[in-house]
């Protein structure tokens, strides 16, 4: 890795070592909220101060390296199929679409340890991802040509070619870029909301819309000594029928 010039081995490591970063979810206790993913897969390598340099590692010797996967969209738009008035009405029918990114990462068992390092690894990596989905964590996802931020990941699966000496090596993740963003959910709350939110006195009591969260029988009937309309009815005036006895 000494022969390397400076640009390339931040274009390695930034792209090919740990293109994908981890926002929130898991990271949320971390200074930044933010947590790479070589953080995982190298962790032994951490411990021994990776970032300080207390380990001379090379690049190529990573668990895993990732490439991009053609078929990334930069802009992906949907149009009304309707007649249009004019041009302008036809250009004001553009939908916007979510974009969609795909990296397939390399990891080969190599090393001392081999397929148990491998094992251990891969185990450790994909119950931090469901964790970190589970808790509603998002992806920065690094290309050469675009940063996609605030991504899902929708799925990891093996596609590991047949004529690989290796099984299960070759592993594509798939994220999605929702058009939701973080900015734009903030600021979609309403004024109460944000005043909640932001600790803000706010005058008054707050209204709610539905109905009485009250529970029971209505006042009227809970005021003592109050009884039933019916308990006021006079008594029975339905006389009896009258008997008779002997001959009519």
């Amino acid at each position: 890795m000494s022969n390397l010039s400076p640009g390339l081995v931040a274009f390695k490591l930034s792209f090919q070592n740990c293109p994908v970063i981890l926002n929130g979810g898991v990271a949320s206790f971390i200074p930044g909220g933010m947590l790479p993913l070589i953080s995982i897969t190298q962790a032994v390598d951490f411990a021994f101060g990776l970032l300080g340099g207390g380990v001379d590692t090379d690049l190529d010797d990573f668990f895993s390296a990732f490439e991009p996967l053609p078929g990334a969209r930069l802009i992906s738009q949907e149009f009304g199929k309707y007649p249009f008035a004019n041009q302008q009405t036809a250009a004001n029918s553009v939908i916007g679409k979510p974009l969609n990114v795909s990296l397939i990462m390399f990891a080969p068992a190599r090393g001392s340890g081999g397929y148990a390092t491998k094992l251990a690894t891969m185990t450790a990596l994909v119950a931090t991802l469901k964790q970190h989905n589970a808790a509603g964590g998002t992806y920065t996802v690094a290309t050469p040509s675009y940063f996609y931020t605030d991504c899902l990941l929708r799925e990891m699966f093996d596609v590991t070619p047949a004529a690989s000496k290796q099984v299960q090596m070759a592993w594509q993740f798939d994220f999605e870029q929702p058009l939701l963003s973080l900015s734009a959910a903030a600021a979609a709350q309403n004024s109460l909301m944000s005043k909640i939110t932001a600790g803000t006195q706010i005058n008054g009591q707050p209204t709610w819309s539905g109905l009485n969260p009250s529970v029971g029988l209505p006042p009227s009937l809970m005021t003592p000594n109050v009884a039933p309309a019916a308990a006021n009815l006079p008594g029975s005036s339905v006389a009896e029928p009258a008997f008779t006895t002997g001959a009519p």
